[in-house]
Formats: structure tokens, C-alpha cells, sequence
């Protein structure tokens, strides 16, 4: 067994002289602990004149399950450009328990380049995704409060829209029934659990500028409808008031530091193949105003994270990114090629060809996006200069930028490389492209995502994905964008289909209407949000010491 705690913490710096490098005094900051800190909201308007720093969003190609080490490329290349002598933030979301004691084991990066202190962040942090639960089942609570005293408001318990939160993995939650207690009076009805980051809550918190909006977005979710159909929002039962309250410190964006006492500002954690997958707005607004340059984590691939960055969050705050980094690693190239079971890649090019559709589909849209590109390689010891070769050799066949990216063995040395294609590719930034209109109705909306941007022949509705289409007509909110939820691990809706799939029909099976965040999410294939542990699960590799350090074994 080892020390997964001691390993860094003596190189960390206190936040307080984390702060003072990005120009923030002791009246701006909060601090929780020696090596925590909220920043207060006022910042924004401190430095409103403060021109904005430049943007670079970092994606990936469909990654296998244990990810392809976008985090860690994201820290080294803020850290690379700190190391060239301009100011760079990280932007990061929050770390989920579900994953940290499910599959990953942690979402801080990893080798050279992490952000600390990492146990912390990965465990409790500052409390932000416990007031996301709070608020989510305080409002859970109010409705079935709300029906057990009278009802007054006729709120149909079928027609519930939103479900209980929790930040765990747990796969028993996700269908259950509430009201069996004797005093419910017949209140009995059919419920769910979603982990905490894929609740509407925190796609409200990750998308409010301020306490006003915050509080108005949650004033405008959509709970259910009454028994003759009309629509109700939390407002209705007058709870937005105190959820917002649970959630006043929750907005604050939390400042860290990297594994070379860089800034990193780490706040709000929407999962991407649910929600949509990037920190919060405030995070990289409040960023801009302190660097030069802002490293911006969306999750998972072009299709998905990168998607929803442009048609979502661009869209609502004005956060264009001036350049794109498209991570891969020979490892997602050989699964997507299906040669993992023959020894990895053969001395022929065409052995990995299958991969390098996956590598071009990505580059394409992040184009089609109008985004400039640089493909980073996220080097492991055991790639071959061949495969590294051939990859370099597709990318200039594409037309775009290359680097080879040692971010996890040393630092911000390995990656400055792609720190100066970055900078140079971000002076050359293009107009961004959204991949639909406002105005286009949703369905037309969904058909162009799964078409431009997937490479689907068709998209096929379900009966229930109609019904909501007509609703989304009826509350006149077509003019929402879309949040599509899939898997991530391919372009289409089925996890199988690896590589560039052809000739295939996305299955939209439902959508749900998230009022309060303004958009809807289109649910394809089976998509869960209530993920299950496995059975050698992460948790079981961690315990704790008599002097209370943290232990992986």
C-alpha cells in the first residue's frame, strides 16, 4: 500500500500566493484551508474593463473507458504557457464521488501534471456538489410535501418531471417508490435517482452568472404538470428563494494550484454524455479577466463536449475559443482499429486505419465548428516511433497542427511544444460556427447534430420523443438549444460501434425538457444517469492510515 496524499503537498504553495500571481488580493478570495479558495463574484465587475484572455478548448477523440488523459494534457498546457512567460488558467470541473470511487479513481490529472491537492478535490472539495444535492431534494421534498398537504396547486405525481439526486454510483436508486410510509395518506408514487452532476440543478449553477439569475433559473424549473396538463415550475411551490440560498457559496468558483503552483480554478461538474459537460460559465469568465490564456476541459470528444461547449455555453455566455486541442492516444486509436487482441499495431499503416477514421472524424468537426486544431499525442512509454510517425503523417495529410504531448512524465517541459502551436494557432481563430439556428424547431435541431456531427444517415423518434417534441411546441421553447445524451464511447448512439460507423440511425428514445438550464436534453440509445459500480470497483483500492493519510492499494 502507498501514500496518495503525501506525494505532492509538500511542493504546494498557499492559496493566498496562488491568488496574488493572478492579481487577486485577500478581499477577493475566501479561504477553506491552507490550500483552497472560493473567489468572490465581485471580481467580475472589479475588472470589467480588463480585456478578456484567449480561450483554448481542449476535447478528444470517442476515448475507452478509462479516458485518454485529457485533464492531464489540459494542466500541462496551462502550465507550459505559464512557463513561456504569459499568464494561463486551467478551467476544470469539479470531480464527481461517483466516478472517483466507481471506474476513474479521480478526475485531477495525473503524473507531472495535477491539480492539488487532489485528494480533496476528488473527496468533498469545498461543498459544491453536496449544495447541489441539497437544493435538487429540497425541492424533491417540497413537491411531495406539497401533494401530501392538499395538493392545492393539482399537481399530477404521474406527470413528475424531476427526480432526487445523490453523488454516488448506485444502480439500485434508479427506479424506486416513494409514499410507503403509513402517514403518506395513499401519496405513493413511482421515483428515481440521478448522480448529482447529471441534475438540472447543477446545470443551472454551471450556467448562472449571478445570485438573480441563479435564483431565476431555478425559479423556472420545470417540476410536472397539473391534472389538466398545465405546466408547473418550482417557483410554483416557492422553494427557488431557498435553494438558491444552499447554493450562494456553491457559485463561487474555487481556486487551486497545479503540480507547479499554477493557478487552477476547478467549479461545477455536469457530465458531458448527460449534461453538458464543461465548468462553469463564471469560472471561465472570471479567468479571462486574470490570464492571458484560459485552458478550458470540455468532457469527453468533439461530438460531445466540444458540441455542447459551441451550441450551449458559447451560445449563452459569448465564450469563444480561439483554438482546439484534439487529444488521442495510440491506445483509443488501436480499440477503435479492434486490433487491442492482436498485439497492438503491426508494421503495416493499414492496420490501424479503422483508428485513424475515429482521428478524422473529430479533426472534421472541430472544423465544421470552425475551430483551429492542433492533435495532440498523449505519449505512453510504450508508443512506437512508428506509431507516432503515422499519426504525425495523418494529421498533415489533414491539414492540421501535430505535437506529441509527454504532459504526465514531465510537466510542462513535455508540452511546450503544443503550448507554442496553441498560441500561434490562437491568433489565427475563425469565425465559430454553430451547428444549427435558434430558430431551427428541435427536431431539425437533433437531425443536423446527428448528421453533421455524428455521421448518422437518419434519426429515428420514439413514441415518447414525439410526445415531448409536441410539448416543447406547446411551452413555445423551441428556441432552446439541444443537449444531447449518448455514449461517449462512440460517434453513434451504440457503444459497439467503434471507428467512424456508416449508414447508421441515432435512436432518440426520449427528451426531457430542462426549463430552468434553457434546453433540452435529447436522450439516444440506452443512456443512464444513475451509473452502477462494478464489481472491483474503485473504493475497494482506498483506505486511510492511523494518521488519517489517504492509502491507494
Amino acid at each position: 500500500m502507498k501514500s496518495i496524499s503525501k506525494v505532492q503537498e509538500t511542493t504546494l504553495e498557499p492559496i493566498s500566493k496562488i491568488a496574488e500571481k493572478i492579481g487577486l488580493d485577500e478581499d477577493e478570495i475566501e479561504l477553506y484551508g491552507k490550500y483552497k479558495a472560493k473567489i468572490s463574484l465581485d471580481v467580475l465587475k472589479k475588472k470589467a474593463e480588463v480585456e478578456d484572455g484567449k480561450v483554448i478548448l481542449v476535447t478528444s477523440i470517442n476515448p475507452t473507458p478509462f479516458g485518454e488523459g485529457k485533464t492531464t494534457t489540459a494542466i500541462g498546457l496551462s502550465m507550459a504557457i505559464n512557463r513561456m512567460g504569459f499568464k494561463s488558467i486551467v478551467t476544470l470541473r469539479e470531480p464527481s464521488l461517483g466516478p472517483f470511487l466507481g471506474l476513474k479513481g479521480g478526475a485531477t490529472g495525473g503524473g507531472a501534471c495535477q491539480i492539488l491537492p487532489s485528494i480533496d478535490i476528488n473527496l468533498h472539495f469545498t461543498g459544491d456538489i453536496h449544495a447541489v444535492t441539497s437544493a435538487n431534494n429540497l425541492l424533491c421534498a417540497a413537491i411531495d410535501n406539497h401533494i401530501y398537504h392538499g395538493n392545492s396547486l393539482g399537481i399530477n405525481p404521474k406527470s413528475i418531471t424531476i427526480k432526487r439526486a445523490m453523488d454516488m454510483n448506485d444502480r439500485s436508486l434508479r427506479h424506486i417508490i416513494v409514499g410507503f410510509s403509513n402517514d403518506q395518506k395513499g401519496a405513493i408514487r413511482e421515483d428515481g435517482f440521478v448522480i448529482s452532476v447529471a441534475s438540472e440543478v447543477m446545470a443551472v449553477l454551471c450556467l448562472s452568472m449571478s445570485y438573480d439569475e441563479l435564483k431565476e433559473k431555478l425559479g423556472n424549473i420545470l417540476i410536472g404538470f397539473t391534472y389538466d396538463k398545465k405546466p408547473l415550475y418550482a417557483k410554483d411551490l416557492n422553494v427557488h428563494g431557498s435553494m438558491a440560498l444552499l447554493l450562494k457559496d456553491a457559485l463561487k468558483p474555487n481556486l487551486v494550484q497545479t503540480s507547479e503552483n499554477t493557478a487552477a480554478i476547478v467549479h461545477g461538474g455536469p457530465f458531458a454524455n448527460i449534461a453538458h459537460g464543461t465548468n462553469s460559465i463564471v469560472a471561465t469568465k472570471i479567468a479571462q479577466k486574470l490570464a492571458d490564456y484560459v485552458v478550458v476541459e470540455a468532457g469527453f470528444g468533439s461530438d460531445l463536449g466540444a458540441e455542447k461547449f459551441i451550441n450551449i455555453v458559447a451560445r449563452k455566455s459569448g465564450i469563444y475559443p480561439h483554438a482546439a486541442v484534439l487529444v488521442v492516444t495510440t491506445k483509443a486509436l488501436k480499440h477503435h482499429a479492434r486490433i487491442e487482441e492482436n498485439g497492438g499495431l503491426q508494421s503495416d499503416v493499414n492496420s490501424i486505419q479503422r483508428g485513424l477514421e475515429n482521428l478524422e472524424k473529430h479533426i472534421e468537426n472541430l472544423k465544421i465548428m470552425g475551430l483551429e486544431t492542433v492533435v495532440a499525442l498523449n505519449k505512453f512509454p510504450d508508443d512506437t516511433e512508428e506509431e507516432i510517425e503515422l499519426i504525425r503523417s495523418f494529421c498533415e495529410q489533414k491539414g492540421v497542427e501535430f505535437s506529441v504531448s509527454n504532459a504526465y512524465a514531465h510537466g510542462s517541459e513535455g508540452v511546450l511544444d503544443l503550448a507554442e502551436k496553441v498560441i500561434e494557432m490562437s491568433n489565427k481563430r475563425k469565425k465559430i460556427n454553430f451547428v444549427y439556428e435558434d430558430s431551427d424547431p428541435v427536431e431539425e435541431k437533433i437531425k443536423k447534430v446527428a448528421t453533421i456531427i455524428y455521421d448518422a444517415k437518419d434519426v429515428k423518434f420514439s413514441k415518447a420523443a414525439v410526445s415531448k417534441l409536441e410539448l416543447i411546441k406547446n411551452l413555445k421553447i423551441e428556441h432552446f438549444p439541444i443537449c444531447m445524451s449518448k455514449t461517449q464511447y462512440s460517434l453513434s448512439d451504440d457503444p459497439k460501434l467503434l471507428g467512424r460507423p456508416k449508414d447508421f440511425v441515432l435512436n432518440v428514445t426520449d427528451i426531457e425538457i430542462k426549463n430552468g438550464a434553457g434546453f433540452v436534453v435529447v436522450m439516444c440509445g440506452d443512456i443512464i444517469a444513475m451509473p452502477g459500480l462494478g464489481k472491483d470497483f474503485a473504493a475497494l483500492h482506498l483506505d486511510i492510515d492511523s494518521s488519517g493519510n489517504p492509502i491507494f492499494k
